[in-house]
């Protein structure tokens, strides 16, 4: 029990900014096994965007109440800028390599933000409970997407640099089912027409994405599975409002 607990410690230091307890150790075998708790990690952002959104509505208008660590979406930004000004897959990769930020990097983060914002006041006009439950299912339902790409895909870097290097790995078929049951389980949150319009959103853009990532690149990288969690975070909340019109 404490080595499960160890490895959910090491997913939410590497895949998060949050500060984790010092006795946890660190190797790159364990941030390989640790992937299966990614959905989890989406638990704790969940639950602090929630609360914090919450909070904030409380001396904010609900459109200004959105925070972000920007931890995928640096990954989304370095995604638009390698595959926006990319052309072979080389080149794709050093562009992503880069850490300054590009024009399809700035446009796209801008874009990404914007279009988060207007779907959580668009869910907030149905009242704030409704923003906290999509945030509880978006976070976990949306880091599902970005693991099952782990254990689909081959990881495309060979430089042994690469932070995400350790998660080359596919998951076995247990870990992907640990991963998928704190993946849906917040589902329980939302109604069953928004539970699967919210799901269907989400599969339909990973199964596009991971096909675009295969045909240019081969493979998956660190900041493609940033970009996915991004782009599935937004799709559940699309999701959830089509769901509303047909209410």
């Amino acid at each position: 029990m404490r080595y499960q607990l160890e490895l959910f410690f090491t997913a939410l230091g590497f895949f998060t900014r949050l500060p984790v307890p010092a006795w946890v150790p660190w190797s790159t075998e364990r941030l390989n096994q640790a992937a299966r708790y990614f959905p989890l990690v989406g638990w704790v952002v969940g639950l602090i965007g929630a609360g914090s959104y919450l909070i904030f509505t409380l001396a904010l208008p609900p459109a200004l109440a959105v925070a972000t660590g920007a931890f995928h979406e640096d990954g989304w930004a370095d995604t638009c800028d390698g595959l926006g000004g990319g052309w072979e897959k080389a080149q794709v990769l050093t562009i992503m390599k880069d850490s300054r930020i590009g024009s399809y990097g700035t446009v796209g983060m801008v874009l990404m933000l914007l279009a988060k914002a207007a779907a959580l006041f668009e869910l907030g006009a149905h009242g704030l409970s409704g923003v906290a439950a999509a945030m509880l299912v978006a976070h976990p339902l949306s880091r599902l997407c970005a693991t099952s790409l782990i254990h689909r895909l081959p990881y495309v870097r060979e430089d042994e640099s690469a932070k995400s290097k350790p998660l080359a790995r596919r998951m076995n078929g247990a870990e992907l089912l640990i991963a998928a049951g704190f993946g849906l389980l917040p589902l329980i949150l939302l109604g069953p027409l928004e539970a699967l319009c919210a799901v269907a959103a989400v599969t339909l853009v990973t199964v596009w994405a991971a096909r675009m990532f295969v045909r240019r690149l081969g493979g998956y990288t660190g900041d493609l599975l940033g970009a996915t969690q991004q782009v599935t975070e937004l799709a559940c909340y699309l999701g959830i409002l089509s769901a509303w019109n047909f209410i």
